[in-house]
């Protein structure tokens, strides 16, 4: 907490912080497109059997019709139309015949699509699912591409939060973007499926070190500016997602787009080099000496023509004394299970963080269900998101980060439940409260960043934001794969995104103190001395209004 200090003498909120936003700006830009890719670039478009009758020039005949050439090349499916993934053995030439009956369509030998199929190209000229043909008895290669995906946000979080507490976090991040966009554009260059599953899981390893790094990295900025940077930033991640519309109608060739959102990252791991390294880390870790030049730089830059003289070592040693003398630099992960004060706030934060993704990508990653114009619904929830976004910095200062993040994961889940009320014919009246949900969703994504790095001490702080959200993550893997259960208990995935929130919120407020104006812990001693601050203020309150009463 004494940091802060350190903080305005090297001038507080100056053109350092700027410059640092402005450099994540790219990376923060383009990471939701990353995350939300698949839902352009694994469109499953409209297909059937590939037929001779229908596909081979030379053996069409010349005075059918294409929709007679259909009939009897392709059986009918369940829903009465075109079978996707079946055709006739032979052609049913019989079914012109108008006397023909339904029980001659049905007694017709049938075979799968043993010599491919054919796409309809109007939407998107390329996507996974027509490259490798993820249909039919494929399909399933789908959701397990994105449990991968997934899979690799889970562990690079653990990994990243673990790495960067340890060995920094200027060099862990400049390496996550650097493989984040290596890998991504290696992508577009996969021979087969389970290769380009591989470079995606790479990809997704590296960009949840970037999610993680960047948002710790409000370590430079004070207090009273801290919740501003981070809702700017949440907000740049709201511009990403229409951005991603935008790209997915100009390019509507999947490689194409796997490029458009994997090259900025490896732009920004060049222009990286200029930002410093946490003087918070480096002071905790006892490097002084580092952590005083870094310190002396961002007060150039911020135009601190006094610096030399306010930011020396003896300075620094006085004011982190007690930091630097408390044995925080030998903290562990351990410690966050073996602190009294730390085990509550891990435990709980991970089960908001695991019912938050759950519910969130089970939502936004299913936006065919919502509609027909992807581009569109992706455009609305990116816009809807910018608005909840900067709603936040009202109501984390109005309401507090407790209660702005237990009261609109409430609505949110409340509007998924209330859709499930809502008839399929009514689709204007769905989309707009998924659109709703889809806007509480982004104040409570911004919530838990600010309230999540407020929690714990500047030793431990990546450590436990990086195994929030790997638990987090089995959220998100589990929310589209729940999905899955929707042929045989159709009110399941519905009923769970809109259950597990509000269940959450309401323990989180029953357990969790809240720190609305409270400088960032450095020791888990200035957590204690928050936590007694707070009961002796409780105290007061209860003895003023028993006083009042009397």
């Amino acid at each position: 907490m004494a940091f802060e200090e350190l903080l305005e003498r090297a001038g507080g909120m100056g053109l350092f912080q700027v410059l640092q936003l402005a450099t994540l700006f790219l990376p923060s830009l383009f990471t939701p497109p990353n995350l939300l890719l698949e839902n352009f670039s694994a469109v499953s478009p409209s297909h059937r059997c590939w037929t001779s009758v229908l596909d081979n020039g030379s053996q069409i005949p010349a005075n059918l019709t294409p929709e007679a050439l259909l009939a009897v090349s392709i059986p009918l499916g369940p829903d009465q139309q075109p079978h996707r993934c079946r055709r006739f053995r032979h052609p049913q030439w019989q079914l012109l015949d108008p006397n023909n009956t339904a029980t001659n369509r049905s007694e017709a030998a049938t075979e799968p699509c043993v010599d491919g199929w054919v796409y309809d190209y109007s939407t998107f000229t390329s996507t996974i699912v027509t490259t490798w043909d993820l249909v039919c008895s494929d399909q399933g290669l789908k959701p397990l591409g994105q449990s991968v995906y997934m899979m690799g946000l889970l562990m690079g979080t653990f990994v990243w939060g673990i790495l960067s507490s340890r060995l920094g976090r200027k060099p862990m991040l400049t390496w996550c973007w650097l493989q984040t966009g290596v890998a991504g554009t290696s992508t577009v260059f996969a021979p087969n499926f389970p290769i380009y599953c591989g470079l995606r899981f790479l990809s997704a390893f590296g960009l949840s070190g970037s999610i993680l790094i960047t948002t710790t990295l409000t370590e430079w900025t004070t207090t009273r500016w801290r919740a501003v940077a981070m809702t700017i930033q949440c907000c740049t991640y709201s511009m990403g997602q229409m951005g991603l519309a935008g790209l997915a109608f100009a390019l509507r060739d999947w490689r194409a787009l796997q490029l458009a959102v994997s090259v900025p990252f490896l732009l920004t791991f060049l222009i990286s080099w200029w930002l410093p390294e946490s003087a918070r880390w480096l002071l905790i870790k006892g490097k002084p000496d580092q952590a005083l030049g870094e310190l002396q730089k961002v007060a150039r830059i911020n135009g601190c023509k006094e610096a030399p003289k306010t930011l020396t070592t003896e300075v620094l040693k006085s004011t982190m004394e007690e930091e630097m003398t408390c044995g925080e630099a030998q903290r562990t992960l351990l410690d966050l299970f073996q602190v009294p004060i730390l085990v509550r706030r891990i435990w709980v934060m991970s089960m908001v963080s695991v019912c938050i993704q759950l519910s969130y990508y089970g939502l936004v990653l299913d936006l065919q269900s919502l509609g027909r114009d992807l581009f569109l619904l992706q455009a609305l929830f990116g816009a809807v998101d910018i608005v909840g976004r900067v709603t936040s910095i009202p109501m984390l200062s109005l309401l507090g980060r407790r209660m702005t993040l237990a009261s609109f994961q409430a609505l949110a889940g409340a509007c998924i439940l209330a859709n499930v009320l809502v008839p399929q014919d009514l689709q204007a009246l769905r989309v707009a409260l998924a659109v709703l949900g889809r806007g509480c969703f982004a104040i409570t994504l911004t919530s838990i960043t600010v309230y999540g790095t407020e929690l714990f001490p500047t030793s431990l702080r990546m450590a436990a934001n990086g195994f929030q959200q790997s638990l987090g993550r089995v959220g998100a893997i589990a929310g589209p794969l729940l999905r899955m259960a929707h042929q045989t208990l159709p009110l399941l995935p519905p009923l769970s995104y809109g259950t597990v929130p509000i269940v959450s919120g309401l323990v989180m407020r029953l357990c969790l103190p809240d720190t609305q104006g409270q400088p960032l812990p450095d020791t888990v001693q200035n957590l204690e001395s928050q936590r007694h601050s707070a009961a002796r203020d409780n105290r007061k309150a209860v003895i003023i209004t028993q006083s009042t009463w009397l």
